[in-house]
Formats: C-alpha cells, sequence, structure tokens
C-alpha cells in the first residue's frame, strides 16, 4: 500500500496534488510520502514482537536526511555502508549505538571515524579487514564490537547485480571457514565478537532462500557457541522485495518474514537485527516528469520525457520495469497507447520502457514513475550536467523541498581550472 493516489482527476502524495508540486518545483523530481515510510516502517517493527530487535534501515536505498530522521524518530536504527553515509545519519540525529557499519571495503579512516563517533557493530567481511580493524581499535584504545558476515552460498533467485549471498559472490567470508575465523577474531584485541551477520541479496521476492540462509545460521550460532563464543546478535540482512509490476504475484508480506525468522531463530535467545531498505522507502515514493514531444518513428511513437537514466538508472541498469502512469487521471475505458518512453541523453540506453501501453499523453503532459523511492535518487548523477533533480516530503497536505535543484552554476563552479591553463 501507498499513498499516491487519484483523487477528483488529479494524481495525489497523500493530500498534496502532484501538479501543485511541479507547479512550484518545476519538473523532473521526486516526492516521498512520509506515511507510506512510517507504515512500511512500522509493518517491521510489528512483525517481530516478541523478540528483542532493532530494524535498522538500509540507508543506501534512499540516504535523505529528512527520510533518515523521520525513521530515525519512529526508532529505526541506521545499516550505513560508507563513512559518508556514516556522516549522514550522524547529522540526522542518530546515535551511535543504533548504527550499524556493513560493506566488503572499509578504509582505516572510516573505522576509527566510527570507533569514534561510536558504532552499535561492525559487519566485517574479510579476514584482512578484521586484523585492521583490531588495530585502529588498538590505537585508539578502544573496543570495536563485531558481527562477521557469513556467506551461506544461498541463491536468492534475483537479479544477478544485487545478489550477495553466493559462493562466487564477493561478499563474506564461506561459511564453511566460520569456525576458524571467528577463533581468529576472538584471539585479536580490540575486537569484541557480538554475534553474526549475513545478507543474501536484495529484492527478494520468496521466502525459501531467506529460510535455507537463516537455519544455516541457527545451526552456525550452536556451533560457536560450544566454541566458546558469546554469540549474542544476529544480523539476518535485508533484501524483502516489493512488486513493481502491479500485475505480478506480491512478494511475501513483513508478517511473513516476521513469522520465518521466529521459527528458524526465535529459539536461540538472540537480539535480532534485520537491515530493509527497498520495501521501506521503494513504494514510498515517485519520480514525476514532463512529456517534451511525442515523436513518431518508423513503427513506434517515442515519448520523450525531462527526465533520463541520470535521474532514475534502474532501467537501464537492470532492465528494471517501473510503472507509468498519467498524472492526470485518464477517462474510464480510454485506449492505451504504446509508447518507448526515453529519455534526452544521448544514449540509446536512455530509455524507461519499451512498447509500453499506457493511456494518450500529449506534451508537457506529467507522467509518474511509481515505485521510485529506493534506488533513484541516491543512484543520480549529473551526467550530461543535468543537475539534480529537487527531492520532496510530503505530509498529510504539507510538502516541502529536502534537497534543492542546483543552479548550473552551481555545477560548474565546482569544477577549478589549473593556472597553466
Amino acid at each position: 500500500m501507498d499513498h499516491f493516489l487519484y483523487r477528483n482527476g488529479q494524481l495525489h502524495a497523500e493530500d498534496v496534488a502532484v501538479q501543485d508540486i511541479a507547479a512550484t518545483v518545476g519538473t523532473p523530481f521526486y516526492v516521498y510520502s512520509t506515511a507510506t515510510l512510517t507504515r512500511h516502517f512500522k509493518l517491521f517493527d510489528d512483525a517481530l514482537k516478541g523478540l528483542d530487535h532493532l530494524v535498522c534501515y538500509a540507508m543506501k536505498s534512499n540516504s535523505n536526511q529528512a527520510v533518515i530522521k523521520l525513521l530515525s524518530d519512529l526508532g529505526a536504527g541506521m545499516d550505513v555502508v560508507s563513512g559518508g553515509e556514516y556522516l549522514r545519519a550522524k547529522a540526522a540525529g542518530v546515535p551511535g549505538d543504533r548504527i550499524v557499519f556493513s560493506g566488503v571495503g572499509k578504509t582505516h579512516e572510516e573505522m576509527r571515524m566510527a570507533i569514534e563517533g561510536g558504532i552499535r557493530q561492525f559487519n566485517v567481511e574479510s579476514e584482512p579487514e578484521i586484523n585492521v580493524l583490531s588495530e585502529v581499535a588498538t590505537s585508539l584504545g578502544a573496543t570495536a564490537p563485531i558481527t562477521i558476515r557469513v556467506n551461506p552460498d544461498v541463491d536468492a533467485k534475483t537479479h544477478e547485480k544485487i545478489a550477495t549471498g553466493k559462493s562466487d559472490n564477493k561478499f563474506g567470508i564461506p561459511i564453511s571457514r566460520a569456525r576458524d575465523v571467528y577463533a581468529h577474531a576472538a584471539n585479536l584485541p580490540g575486537l569484541e565478537v557480538v554475534g553474526i551477520d549475513v545478507h543474501i541479496g536484495s529484492q527478494l521476492t520468496q521466502l525459501e532462500p531467506f529460510e535455507l540462509a537463516y537455519r544455516k545460521v541457527a545451526e552456525l550460532t550452536e556451533t560457536l557457541r560450544a566454541d566458546g563464543h558469546m554469540i549474542k546478535r544476529l544480523d539476518l540482512g535485508g533484501g524483502l522485495g516489493i512488486p513493481y509490476e502491479r500485475s505480478n504475484e506480491a512478494p511475501p508480506l513483513p508478517t511473513e518474514y516476521g513469522d520465518l525468522i521466529k521459527r528458524t531463530v526465535g529459539h536461540l535467545g538472540c537480539e535480532v537485527e534485520i537491515e530493509p531498505g527497498r520495501l521501506i522507502s521503494g513504494n514510498a515514493g515517485i519520480m514525476v516528469s514532463k512529456v517534451i514531444y511525442v515523436k513518431s518513428g518508423e513503427n513506434r511513437k517515442f515519448l520523450i520525457l525531462d527526465a533520463a537514466m541520470n535521474d532514475l538508472i534502474r532501467p537501464a541498469m537492470y532492465g528494471a520495469y517501473h510503472d507509468i502512469l498519467p498524472v492526470v487521471e485518464p477517462e474510464p475505458g480510454r485506449e492505451h497507447v504504446k509508447y518507448d518512453i526515453v529519455g534526452p541523453v544521448c544514449e540509446s540506453g536512455d530509455t524507461f520502457a519499451k512498447q509500453r501501453f499506457i493511456p494518450p499523453v500529449a506534451s508537457d503532459d506529467l507522467v509518474a514513475f511509481r515505485s521510485a523511492g529506493a534506488y533513484g535518487a541516491v543512484m543520480s548523477s549529473e551526467y550530461n550536467t543535468r543537475p539534480l533533480i529537487p527531492e520532496v516530503l510530503v505530509h498529510d497536505d504539507q510538502f516541502a523541498v529536502i534537497r534543492p535543484r542546483p543552479t548550473f552554476d552551481e555545477i560548474i563552479n565546482r569544477d577549478t581550472i589549473p593556472t597553466w591553463l
């Protein structure tokens, strides 16, 4: 469920007409719903009731500080994967003891930053990283809490670019080597082993891969405890998918996911962390664009928009599908037209959809891309010197720009010409 619905013939974000936002900030832009973000977080939080738990929002899906603060105020922790994300979380007021630091390539500087600023735990992914973290923590006279990410060799049945739990992926240590690596970490100074971490991928639409992975984690927990390790925390990652195509079967609900967690690891007495991102933010946002031209080709029609692949890269990068609909509600029974829906960037890859049936639209009409709240604005760029597009947050009948569109002067003036030129 989201809060982007037609009302009196106009698409609304909660109680705000999308056309009113467009008239104020221009197109293209992203708009997020406070009500949807809140609802989706609470679904996960409620799904784990009865367990000692923390829902850590995966900031990589949407790291705008307004979104972070909204979720943090609801009690969310944060899952960060870079020093920059860590600083974003801190700037939004998230306490260090609710920040989990993930990622395969943490630098000395990032480790130092998080130890000095406060951290719930590092999810470490390799023996070299364990060694470096021990050195950094020891140099600071500190103790760094860690979980070790294990790779369970489970096929997440998702897109190959966002699968992370197979043996040939770069993430984690092979679960078969876990006992040796945990023994090594336990003998190093400056580290406190607190638990196990696992994450098998993103946009999962079935529960079976989660169950396979979590049962392996449960077995490993018992083994490591028998070896003398104090395993008190299980970070089970995120990855539950959303329905990008409304006609497709809906992925499992957070309640079903929560039941699975309780069934597979609930008996262990561990604190459970999960790291949802896409399911919290994905359907909480849309991207709005204006039609520049409707162009007739040899055997097809092109809808040329003012948004491009630099604004929403998912279709070009992953072949991803987004529902696209007019902002003005079409008349019932209006015959749909088949378009190639494209942007103005000079690449054929700048294509959002091919031969897509949507209601007919004309130049200057507005269209909305659904399910654009995750991996949209965060992956955007200024390719072709196209300014990053605004992000807007709505709350009931109010809206605010939470990231403005930069001017061309601001973009160009970031460059520096050497004195010898």
